[in-house]
């Protein structure tokens, strides 16, 4: 469920999965607009949905409207990912902080959430989901650096635990002992500008990863893998998210395969 919602990647991401492993499901686009949500969720049961995901403008929206939130979700402050029980009710969590952690743990094998800090860019719903993830991974020093401090610390005190917060002004600086350095901010996507970061003081060994995949190498991961950094992109994140609900709804864990990826990828 979204709004717009045919830029999604996500019908043919599930749909290779229901072909993958023979499942007679479906996995549909549901347009729906913002004064319809709560219509449309309580409408899931009734029509034999056994879930849904959320998008923008839904993930914060639909909150209210769900009879069980869990904790996750709630320290992220979204749900992007709903289940209907077999008596109707409807259940929200939020797998994009899982998401995260498993296409790091994938494509950077060398990384660990107990070495030196992790750097996240940005504090909105995306760095959210970032920060509860290294966090539950066992990260114990998260630096949160954003244009806008009051923002961060309203992320740092809702989430909780070892989070610092920095001024966009030190982004350059904080990069100094970092072992991960993370984009959550838009800066580096089609039609936006660069994000402005030197690189220059960032540790070799260091992982750098752009949750954005459009595009798939974004400015920052092209100077990181130029200086010999590990880069992991943003389209691995998405399509480990959406592996929890799947298993979920259908009874079947999927696996991401490079041939998952580049059936996603011919579609982007």
């Amino acid at each position: 469920m979204g709004c717009p919602i045919a830029h999604s990647l996500s019908p043919r991401l599930h749909g290779y999965w229901l072909q993958e492993y023979g499942i007679d499901g479906a996995y549909l686009p549901l347009p729906v607009l913002p004064g319809n949500l709560e219509h449309a969720l309580r409408a899931l049961p009734k029509l034999g949905f056994r879930g849904v995901n959320l998008t923008v403008p839904h993930k914060e929206a639909a909150i209210p409207f769900l009879d069980e939130v869990d904790d996750v979700a709630r320290r992220i402050g979204a749900v992007n990912t709903v289940f209907v029980s077999s008596d109707g009710a409807l259940s929200g969590t939020n797998t994009d902080a899982q998401g995260f952690i498993s296409n790091l743990k994938a494509n950077a094998k060398h990384w660990s959430a107990a070495d030196r800090p992790a750097v996240v860019l940005g504090a909105g719903g995306s760095a959210r989901a970032v920060v509860v993830g290294l966090i539950n991974a066992g990260c114990n020093d998260v630096i949160v650096v954003n244009r806008t401090l009051e923002k961060a610390d309203t992320l740092a005190q809702h989430i909780g635990g070892r989070i610092t917060v920095r001024d966009w002004s030190d982004r350059n600086d904080v990069i100094e002992t970092a072992a991960l350095l993370v984009n959550t901010t838009t800066l580096g996507m089609a039609n936006q500008p660069a994000l402005d970061v030197n690189l220059g003081t960032l540790p070799k060994d260091a992982v750098v990863t752009d949750i954005v995949y459009a595009p798939l190498e974004t400015p920052l991961l092209a100077a990181a893998k130029t200086r010999g950094n590990t880069v992991v992109d943003g389209l691995g994140m998405l399509l480990h998210q959406a592996a929890p609900g799947f298993e979920g709804w259908f009874g079947q864990r999927p696996e991401v395969t490079p041939a998952l990826r580049t059936y996603v990828l011919e579609a982007s």
